[in-house]
């Protein structure tokens, strides 16, 4: 049964994790390079991330700088960019990429709030899905001759986990949103 606790454990702080990752997407209006993480440019024939085609650096709150290690990978790296649907407006002067990110308006603000709010009702319904997992199996184990008073400890292990896990997700929204409010 310990297994059984042990990969629900596993699977919420994975969600956990996961929403971590995803709220770095997520603009705060600060220069980030976690908001180029996941496109990728054609170069050289295949699709490769950004991260491995060229050097991305902030050199102030608003500004992302992209420095292509081969120059001829420029126009690729600006394209991918372009169609990424993030909103950025990259500008290419031969040598570099540069994204001057704009203030966020207040309405824009909001919205990115609730886009976070919505990553991390996810994150609790994959919290939730790991609970039911293991509380199956724990019946399983049951039907299968593990002793009522042990089953009945598992499943408030179980919840014990997700209750906590729960908290963590609240409380990596707060922070993002918080983050996301601060003008």
């Amino acid at each position: 049964m310990n297994n059984v606790i042990n990969e629900a454990q596993a699977s919420m702080e994975k969600a956990v994790a996961h929403l971590a990752q995803e709220l770095l997407r997520v603009r705060t209006g600060k220069a980030n390079p976690a908001l180029l993480e996941g496109i990728y440019a054609e170069v050289y024939g295949s699709m490769m991330p950004l991260n491995a085609v060229a050097n991305i650096s902030t050199p102030d709150a608003r500004t992302l700088v992209i420095q292509p290690w081969d120059k001829s990978t420029l126009r690729a790296v600006e394209t991918a960019i372009i169609n990424s649907n993030l909103g950025l407006n990259p500008g290419n002067d031969g040598e570099i990429i540069r994204i001057n990110l704009p203030p966020l308006t207040e309405d824009r603000r909001k919205e990115l709030v609730k886009l976070a709010k919505s990553m991390a009702e996810e994150a609790k319904v994959s919290v939730r899905n790991a609970r039911r997992d293991a509380n199956e199996r724990i019946k399983k184990l049951q039907k299968d001759g593990l002793a009522e008073d042990l089953a009945k400890d598992g499943e408030a292990r179980v919840q014990n986990l997700t209750d906590k896990f729960s908290v963590k997700v609240e409380e990596t929204f707060t922070a993002k949103e918080k983050e996301i409010m601060t003008v």
